[in-house]
């Protein structure tokens, strides 16, 4: 299948996101990160900050579930938890900026599983401990004390929610087209890489 669409998951630090926004531009395409959570915040109509705590925090607690649950003036939807309801705002985000625009590259938020069916170029970011702490320190402003903690909790949090949201493996390479280490490439190959796989790979299709 022709791939139209590029996703990347990426480690804290590794520079994913930058990598992922130079990828856009060499193919002059949008590039979506947190644009998605801010999108939904606009339709919940509330701030993206209180969102985004719930992104990635899977599941809430039971009490606040039980609640809602408690509530028959709540739809089914209503009753899920927090952090599902921000998944599902998100994809339904995504899918529409998809039949709008025929090509785009996509940070984090599961894009890989959520667009999975309309073929799109999957790649996963990494890097060692080391170097995305120096990273988190000097481009991020994190103290360097925190930095490895945060590290840690962060790419915790991102792999919760790709998981209990996917069914699937956030760390299992053999799901991703493409896996690249941004410690040992730099952010511009990493980004020249993926275009040119990108490119590369729907040139053997269309043949």
């Amino acid at each position: 299948m022709k791939k139209s669409i590029i996703t990347i998951e990426r480690q804290y630090g590794s520079g994913g996101s930058i990598i992922g926004k130079l990828a856009a531009e060499k193919l002059g395409v949008n590039f979506y990160n947190r644009q998605i959570l801010e999108m939904a915040a606009e339709r919940c109509g509330i701030a993206p900050e209180y969102l985004e705590s719930a992104e990635e925090n899977v599941p809430t607690s039971f009490l606040y579930s039980l609640l809602l649950s408690a509530n028959p003036a709540h739809t089914m939807e209503d009753n899920l938890p927090l952090s599902d309801k921000v998944f599902l705002m998100e994809s339904r985000i995504i899918t529409e900026i998809s039949e709008r625009e025929p090509s785009f590259v996509l940070a984090g938020r599961c894009g890989s599983y959520i667009l999975e069916e309309k073929g799109c170029f999957s790649v996963f970011i990494c890097a060692p401990t080391d170097y995305r702490v120096k990273r988190a320190v000097n481009e991020y402003g994190i103290p360097q004390n925190k930095a490895e903690s945060i590290l840690k909790k962060s790419d915790k949090r991102r792999e919760t929610f790709y998981n209990v949201n996917t069914g699937r493996s956030w760390q299992d390479k053999d799901q991703y087209a493409l896996c690249l280490n941004s410690a040992e490439l730099g952010d511009e190959l990493c980004a020249e890489l993926i275009v040119r796989a990108f490119k590369e790979y729907n040139q053997r299709f269309a043949e």
